[in-house]
């Protein structure tokens, strides 16, 4: 999957899963901090719009193996799953 390229929504709304879609949002972003996502998160869906209309709001890297996904760079998680 190339985060880079954008996702669909449908794509990250099953990527998300059940998950709290606030983990996937980047606080790194420039949009996260020009909108206090921090403070004023969006909805679920209005979030799931701007990760797919601005991929780089989509934190990163995302390792998935199976059901399992670590998100951003966490080097003993990632390590966990090797």
């Amino acid at each position: 999957m190339d985060l880079n390229r954008g996702l669909p929504v449908e794509e990250l709304d099953k990527l998300i899963g059940t998950r709290d879609y606030k983990l996937f949002l980047n606080s790194r972003n420039e949009l996260f901090r020009e909108r206090h996502m921090k403070e004023n998160p969006p909805t679920r869906q209005e979030a799931l719009r701007l990760m797919s209309a601005n991929p780089n709001l989509i934190k990163r890297p995302i390792l998935i193996q199976g059901s399992r996904i670590v998100l951003g760079f966490d080097e003993e998680q990632f390590g966990n799953m090797l």
